[in-house]
């Protein structure tokens, strides 16, 4: 589950905030349990624990299931809805730079590879077939807004905007990505590298591929059982280093990327042979998932008389 600092996430946050629905949390986690089950552990009654099972419910943090037990079927089952929830805060990062941004679509990729499970979809149903690679040359694929693949890459070929008078200051990449399991795995690890003009800038380890709740954007013909979202990550490359979301990831700096020896910005994103954690790629694009965007890159430059800033 994905919150934001807004209204609509208000209602988890104040479900949170208590420390006898964490404890209901931390028991439903173990194992799915009765309302009588709850009340017993917690000492509470339950005209109280119903109230709190409610705000619960309400802010989709738990579901009720029947009770399967054929000698009694009076009382449901009380169980996790999420298995984590990750807060996204607004940008905070006001540069005094110029700024260019390109959004690319995830079907215009120039160059891949690719082995099944893999496949693409757009917001209208899938392109090709699914765990085909000859769908990746599939003329439809432009139209893709999903794209997933278990291990091989994916190559983005971008003009580059800078001019040779400019110097650039940082470069960031943000996309919605989860790792890639047949189905959906809410735990499967996959070791996630990204490259700019050849140059390997980081790996970043997604923790999943998400299906616990349904994606904001994701289709209605789109199988619930599937991939749902990913996680927005935001890469960003500067004259020290290469972080995520504000965490280091490489010591790879911009300058090692030599924009200004190229009309072009290269992109490839995929799972090197020697990764610990081969477990896929997913990436999201303005139809799925959480995020109305595709991959979309910022370049940070700074004109002559700016120079002297750096």
């Amino acid at each position: 589950m994905e919150l934001r600092l807004d209204n609509e996430s208000l209602l988890v946050y104040k479900a949170l905030a208590s420390a006898s629905r964490l404890q209901v949390l931390n028991l439903v986690a173990e194992r799915p349990r009765t309302a009588t089950d709850l009340a017993h552990h917690l000492h509470l009654s339950k005209a109280v624990l119903s109230r709190h099972l409610a705000q619960l419910r309400e802010a989709g943090l738990i579901r009720e299931k029947e009770n399967t037990n054929p000698h009694d079927r009076r009382e449901k089952y009380v169980t996790l809805n999420v298995d984590h929830v990750e807060i996204v805060f607004p940008s905070t990062i006001y540069l005094p730079f110029k700024s260019t941004t390109q959004a690319t679509p995830i079907g215009y990729f120039s160059n891949f590879k690719v082995e099944p499970t893999c496949g693409l979809a757009s917001k209208d149903g899938v392109i090709g077939k699914i765990d085909e690679p000859r769908s990746f040359v599939d003329i439809e694929r432009i139209h893709a807004t999903l794209l997933w693949l278990s291990n091989g890459y994916v190559e983005y070929r971008l003009p580059n905007p800078l001019e040779r008078q400019q110097e650039p200051q940082m470069l960031e990449l943000s996309l919605e990505l989860a790792s890639e399991y047949p189905g959906s795995n809410n735990s499967w690890k996959s070791d996630i590298t990204f490259q700019i003009n050849g140059v390997d800038i980081g790996t970043w380890t997604s923790p999943g591929n998400y299906s616990d709740v349904r994606g904001k954007l994701t289709p209605s013909w789109w199988n619930a059982r599937f991939s749902q979202y990913g996680l927005l990550k935001h890469v960003r490359i500067d004259h020290e280093n290469t972080g995520i979301d504000g965490a280091p990831l490489s010591g790879t700096t911009i300058d090692e990327l030599n924009l200004h020896d190229s009309r072009f910005i290269t992109i490839t994103i995929g799972i090197r042979d020697d990764a610990l954690h081969k477990g896929g790629l997913t990436i999201f694009g303005k139809d799925f998932g959480n995020h109305a965007q595709d991959i979309v890159t910022t370049l940070y430059y700074t004109e002559p008389q700016l120079n002297s800033l750096h």
